[in-house]
């Protein structure tokens, strides 16, 4: 193939073919240590795509490309994210809507199932970052001020940020929108149609929303890790 015969390596059995998964993960777990773990991953692809004869100048270019492109899209989208938020709370959006929840009356619990809500539907059209930058100033300052179990302003903040991410996958799998779904579309064989993969999610979707509600009934679950790591007093 043409990739073995530009490759450094073509008389490698095997080569020009996918690397084992376990073979790939001891690649990029070797060369941690000596720097960070995005770099780690980055140098144990390029091994794995030398000893495998795949390596060209031309694949390098368009992966050096391609990634300052990704890279440049989502500083972007921080950037974006972080100008909304501050505009939002300097212009008194913060607390233009903490009045209104105060005003509304609503409680904890109506409180949570709105930012859950919107969380939800915020991921029909966004991405992760850019969701959590803009909600979550928002959400945080009015979760924190509820009662939920007895937990304290913290543990309520973790707690809510478990919920928090599980909605979200559970939004990107959800048709019709289903961004992951969309994703996968474009990676897969002709074959495999959109209604297949619509079928195919269900399960997974029905998995997300018994997790969310073990969450919601016992914050434990989402509280006992992050106690053992950070010393926090669960009651």
């Amino acid at each position: 193939s043409e990739g073995s015969a530009a490759g450094l390596a073509p008389g490698v059995p095997g080569a020009g073919k996918p690397p084992p998964p376990a073979v790939e993960m001891s690649a990029v777990v070797s060369t941690l240590g000596t720097q960070q773990p995005q770099t780690a991953y980055a140098a144990g692809s390029v091994i794995m795509t030398i000893a495998y004869g795949n390596f060209t100048l031309k694949a390098l270019k368009e992966a050096l490309v391609k990634t300052t492109l990704v890279t440049a899209m989502i500083l972007t989208i921080l950037l974006a994210g972080k100008v909304f938020a501050t505009v939002f709370t300097i212009s008194g959006g913060l607390v233009g809507t903490q009045q209104l929840v105060s005003a509304a009356n609503l409680s904890g619990w109506e409180t949570l199932g709105i930012l859950l809500l919107l969380a939800f539907i915020a991921g029909f059209v966004l991405d992760l970052i850019s969701i959590i930058l803009i909600i979550i100033p928002i959400a945080m300052p009015l979760i924190e001020q509820f009662d939920f179990y007895g937990l304290d302003p913290s543990q309520v903040k973790t707690w809510f940020c478990i919920l928090f991410l599980i909605v979200i996958q559970t939004s990107y799998l959800t048709p019709p929108m289903a961004p992951a779904i969309f994703y996968l579309r474009g990676i897969s064989p002709p074959e495999i149609r959109l209604v297949h993969m619509y079928k195919g999610v269900l399960p997974f979707i029905a998995l997300e929303v018994i997790a969310l509600v073990l969450v919601v009934l016992l914050p434990a679950l989402a509280l006992w890790l992050p106690e053992q790591m950070l010393n926090m007093r669960f009651k």
